[in-house]
């Protein structure tokens, strides 16, 4: 059987590398970094004639081999290393038929490696529409290779890349261009100290940055003087060598690629005129995000909704079938739990890729890019960082992982560690009640001050976060390498295929790595609240039904039930009045009578889980951080509610409801409970302006959930950034809310 064949798909950015890499791999990919560094590393599986399979590695783009950044250093390492598992038996350069003049200088440099290089001009449907006429079998004889002419448009030129994949040997390895004629002396000296190496690969060692890419540079002890070479004098010579390559490449295009200028033009020149205009681009640019996020809430909620009904269903299937046991309800309120935790958010993070992966196909983000950048780069941001900061509002965790779009790292881990101060929607259930509580109804220029406290709150989150960021700059020493170059491609209608897979990649790799950590500590948290090791645990239920039999329900329990019944009884009315059933008065009594004994069973079990809770490890850390959470105007109800929100930071809601003793789908109940909860030390309503202040915002600047702290933590490729980010924002959030209550009380 054949052995795997190792093939790297390298090109220019916007050359439509990815869609030939998903042509040949279909679903088959995988994503994840390069050991030890942040850079994403796309692999996939592509099955060639006669049962040999082909390993494709989409390498990061470059323009050439001369770097300037990490992941374009990481196309140079993988060339030079003929031990690494990843080294190509064959290098295929993606090309744009519309830019190839470009393109070749890459092409030139890596066939210069002598690694067979095959070239794929992509784009080719579009050669009729814009004058382009191409001799392929002359420009294969120019350049001494192969030549895919393809469209993944139309899927036409597939079968040909296979076809030379599978036929690699081959492929010629000698070089075009004649590297010593930059600068002979000095490489004939090169020649002398390492007569056995490849002088290209020489050349590329001696002119990487070393701050970039480990590449092992031996110590030269020799009269020579190639080792002293400046900087400066190396970037002239680098320089002298791109001349050189271009000279050839123009003399290999002058008969083999003719181009009619007079071909239409025009479209793409309006439309830029429009959508990166000083004033309308920003209008055009806020107006589609709204769009989306409206969609994005539209279209989410309906799934979302499902995915929390059925696993709420599983969740009481599972109590109900299986034995009543420690296992069954780890399953039912544990992984159950943590598996609904982690598939909630696919909708969302689904949707919002479907959006950027459209902007992105169409070549309308590179416009927003280049619009914003102007903008952001003052707050050590550029423009690729709009995106992440405006999706946080729908959730941090698809918002961290579209950072993996800004090229510069220290942008982009500066965009990932002040992501989460936007507010997100899971704080929405948490602002809505504690604005209903402290915030007094009224208006202000026909507006109501509850919905300009919410108002308040998103912008608070933003200008913190560019505040941030701007602080960051300042202190981070890292290299930044700030100057901006953006290409602006061709509009194009986006490739369904293309959306689909990057869709089905961002969504997989949320599931399959942040997930496994989410769905950990959810089992954790199960535990800490579903265990406790004191007499009042255990004996939990006989204390209750003990106490409610000599004191009866809570007042607040007993007008809750009350409330249910008369809804109860208003419906079955309803149903008699129009028909819809007949009963008689006697049968009308019982099923009345049994409705009330439901709703006492319910009331008296949700009695007994708020004390379980209380007296549950989680309930002893509660009250252990009661000192902590007290200067804030908290409770310690509140602060296990903080605890359990790290999970979500709905869980909060959640878990209040627990703790009060009612249905978590009652938010007015719930209100009404918070709003009569007593603070034991005045005897004065326990939520006031104060404490609701304070508490709301905590919630605006604490880190936001531990699935976000899962994705930083895989985007960073390191635990150090994601605790830095918890402790500060922890801190931060903790200072402000003192400050809040302190002062408001």
């Amino acid at each position: 059987m054949s052995k795997q064949i190792n093939v790297a798909l390298i090109g220019n950015p916007n050359t439509g590398k990815t869609s030939v890499f998903n042509a040949l791999t279909g679903l088959n990919q995988k994503v994840g970094n390069y050991p030890g560094i942040t850079v994403e590393k796309k692999e996939g599986i592509c099955k060639l004639p006669r049962g040999v399979k082909a390993h494709i590695l989409d390498l990061p783009g470059t323009y050439s081999l001369n770097t300037t950044s990490l992941d374009e250093s990481v196309v140079v390492e993988l060339l030079l290393n003929k031990n690494d598992k990843d080294f190509p038996d064959i290098a295929i350069v993606v090309s744009d038929v519309e830019n190839l003049k470009r393109n070749l200088l890459l092409f030139t440099q890596i066939q210069d490696l002598k690694v067979p290089t095959m070239l794929v001009i992509n784009m080719a449907d579009r050669m009729i529409k814009k004058g382009i006429t191409l001799d392929t079998q002359a420009l294969e004889a120019k350049l001494n290779t192969k030549i895919a002419l393809v469209s993944t448009r139309k899927g036409s030129g597939i079968d040909r890349i296979k076809e030379l994949i599978a036929d690699y040997k081959n492929l010629p390895i000698t070089s075009n261009i004649d590297t010593v004629q930059i600068a002979p002396d000095y490489f004939e000296r090169l020649k002398k100290v390492f007569p056995k190496e490849d002088i290209y690969k020489l050349w590329l060692v001696i002119t990487q940055d070393v701050n970039f890419m480990p590449i092992v540079k031996k110590t030269i002890n020799d009269d020579t003087d190639f080792a002293l070479k400046t900087k400066s004098e190396l970037k002239k010579m680098q320089h002298r060598e791109t001349v050189l390559r271009y000279k050839f490449i123009n003399d290999s295009l002058k008969e083999t690629l003719t181009i009619d200028t007079n071909a239409a033009k025009g479209l793409r020149a309006s439309l830029d005129k429009i959508l990166t205009h000083k004033v309308f681009g920003y209008l055009i640019f806020f107006c589609i995000l709204l769009l989306i996020f409206q969609a994005i809430y539209d279209w989410s909620s309906y799934p979302m909704d499902f995915i929390d009904e059925f696993f709420a269903s599983a969740s009481e299937w599972v109590k109900n079938t299986l034995p009543p046991g420690a296992l069954t309800n780890l399953l039912a309120e544990g992984i159950l739990a943590g598996i609904g935790g982690i598939v909630i958010f696919i909708p969302q993070i689904a949707f919002l890729f479907f959006f950027i992966a459209i902007l992105e196909e169409s070549g309308y983000m590179s416009r927003v890019v280049f619009l914003m950048d102007r903008l952001m780069r003052p707050f050590g941001l550029s423009g690729k960082s709009v995106v992440p900061l405006i999706s946080g509002t729908a959730c941090a965790i698809p918002a961290v992982m579209a950072t993996r779009n800004i090229d510069n790292w220290k942008e982009r881990l500066i965009t990932i560690l002040v992501v989460p101060f936007t507010t997100c929607s899971a704080r929405l259930p948490v602002y809505l009640i504690i604005i209903a509580l402290v915030i007094p109804e009224g208006s202000f220029l026909g507006l109501s001050y509850q919905a300009l406290t919410l108002m308040s709150l998103y912008l608070l989150g933003f200008g913190v976060a560019i505040i941030s960021a701007m602080i960051l700059n300042k202190i981070l020493k890292i290299r930044s390498g700030s100057f901006f170059v953006m290409e602006m491609p061709n509009y194009k209608l986006p490739l369904p295929k293309n959306v689909i897979y990057t869709v089905w990649e961002k969504t997989k790799s949320f599931v399959l790595g942040a997930g496994k950590i989410i769905l950990a500590i959810s089992i954790v948290l199960w535990f800490l609240g579903s265990n406790g090791i004191s007499d009042d645990y255990k004996n939990a239920e006989t204390i209750v039904e003990n106490r409610i039999k000599s004191e009866g329900l809570p007042e607040i329990n007993q007008l809750t039930i009350q409330t249910q019944l008369e809804d109860y009884k208003k419906e079955l009315q309803f149903g008699i009045t129009r028909g819809l059933y007949k009963i008689n008065p006697q049968a009308l009594n019982d099923s009345i009578e049994i409705h009330k004994e439901y709703l006492y069973k319910k009331a008296i079990e949700q009695e007994i889980s708020s004390f379980e809770l209380e007296h549950s490890y989680i309930g002893y850390m509660g009250k252990a951080i009661e000192p902590i959470v007290k200067p804030l105007g908290y409770d310690w109800k509140i602060g296990i509610a903080v605890i359990t929100s790290f999970a979500a930071r709905e869980v909060f809601v959640g878990t209040l409801a627990t703790i009060y003793s009612v249905g978590s789908d009652q938010e007015e109940t719930i209100k009404n409970r918070m709003a009569a909860e007593i603070n034991q030390d005045n005897n004065k309503p326990l939520f006031n302006l104060a404490s609701g202040i304070s508490l709301l915002l905590f919630y605006a600047f604490a880190m936001q959930c531990m699935s976000t702290l899962a994705i930083v933590k895989r985007e960073t490729n390191t635990w150090k950034w994601p605790m830095a980010q918890l402790v500060f924002m922890s801190i931060f959030a903790y200072i402000v809310a003192l400050i809040a209550y302190q002062t408001l009380k």
